[in-house]
Parts: C-alpha cells; structure tokens; sequence
C-alpha cells in the first residue's frame, strides 16, 4: 500500500511538471505571434506599401496622378493665389467640414492647407459621394483657386479637397499619409507626423 501512494504521488507530480512544460511552451509560442500583430498594427505601414513620387517638374498649377492601393492619387503644386484663396475671408463659408474635423486626413494634415507643406496637395481622387474621379480644374485667369468637379453628380471640391455644401460629397477627399523626403521627393504611404495612421481609419474612401 505505501509502495501503491508513493507511485500515486509520483505520477500526480509528473503531471503536474508535464502540464506545465506544455503551458509554458504554448504561451512561448503564442507571444511572439501576438507581439508581431500589435507591432503591425502599431506601425500602421511598411516599406512595401509605400510609394515615391518625383514632383521636381511640376509647376505651380499643375497635377500628376499617381497610383497608391489601386487608387488614384492626385499631386498638386499649388500657386501663391490658390493658397491666398484659402485664407481669404468667407472662403470656407460653403464647405461642410472647412476645419477638417471628419477623420479624412492624417494629423499632420489638419490644417488650413490639408497636406503636409502649404505649396503641395495630395489627395486620394475619389468622390465621397458614389466613387467617381474628380476632375481638376486648374488655376486659370477666371478661376484662381481652381478645385475638383466630380463628373458623375456635380460634387465640388476647393484646392484643399474640402467638399463644398451644395453638392453630394458628404466628406472632404482623403488626404493619404504623406512624408516629404525633400523638396522634391515625397513619399505616399507613410506620414512622419502621425506614423500610426492608417487609411482605413477614415470616415470614407
């Protein structure tokens, strides 16, 4: 009988030792896995889904389209009287979100401009209304603002991608996450001041 409870004893402390090891082992597998979900999720983007955008020949007034997720991504040199356009008095009067409160936009574009330095827009070219590409209309003798008409519906957009009020677009065009790498160079996919945005934060593409 003493020989059967000291086997007893020694096969519940085997256990016991066995089951640890094997709780210890999964947790060690299991938090890596874990850690590298919060890291992606912290780091919102990495080096694959980023893209360069050369801006060296673009001149005040004019865009260049460029691909980013498979969408369109409008680049604009904006011109000194597009810029005065946006602090003049009254100019925000009809746009729906002239402050950019609606999460559209990266912290660091949350202001007057919308973009990362006054001089250069990035917008995604999407409608907020149904989905269709604006249309640019640049600065000219008539207009010197110029802005984005979407063809589908009359949406209307400022220089800044602000919706205006009388037209379908509920929310300002998204502003993607933006570095300058110089003053040539920006880079699409990644925002210096606010490294932890993500696109599909936004109120709407």
């Amino acid at each position: 009988m003493i020989d059967d409870d000291i086997d007893t004893k020694r096969r519940d402390v085997l256990t016991k030792l066995t089951f640890g090891a094997g709780c210890a082992g999964v947790c060690a597998l299991a938090y890596p896995f874990l850690d590298s979900l919060n890291g992606t999720r912290a780091s919102a983007f990495d080096e694959s889904d980023v893209v360069d955008v050369d801006i060296s020949m673009l001149r005040p007034g004019q865009q260049k389209v460029v691909q980013w997720r498979n969408w369109p991504v409008f680049v604009q040199r904006r011109t000194p009287e597009a810029l005065a356009s946006l602090q003049a008095p009254g100019a925000d009067r009809d746009l729906r979100d002239p402050a950019s409160r609606v999460l559209q936009q990266p912290r660091d574009a949350t202001n007057w401009h919308r973009s990362v330095v006054p001089e250069i827009g990035v917008y995604i070219g999407i409608c907020t209304h149904l989905g269709c590409v604006p249309n640019y209309n640049a600065p000219s003798a008539t207009d010197l603002a110029g802005g984005y008409v979407c063809p589908c519906h009359g949406s209307h957009f400022d220089i800044a991608g602000r919706a205006f009020s009388d037209a379908p677009a509920p929310y300002n065009l998204p502003v993607p996450p933006v570095t300058m790498l110089s003053a040539n160079t920006l880079r699409i996919g990644l925002s210096k001041g606010d490294p932890t945005f993500d696109i599909n934060d936004i109120q709407q593409i």
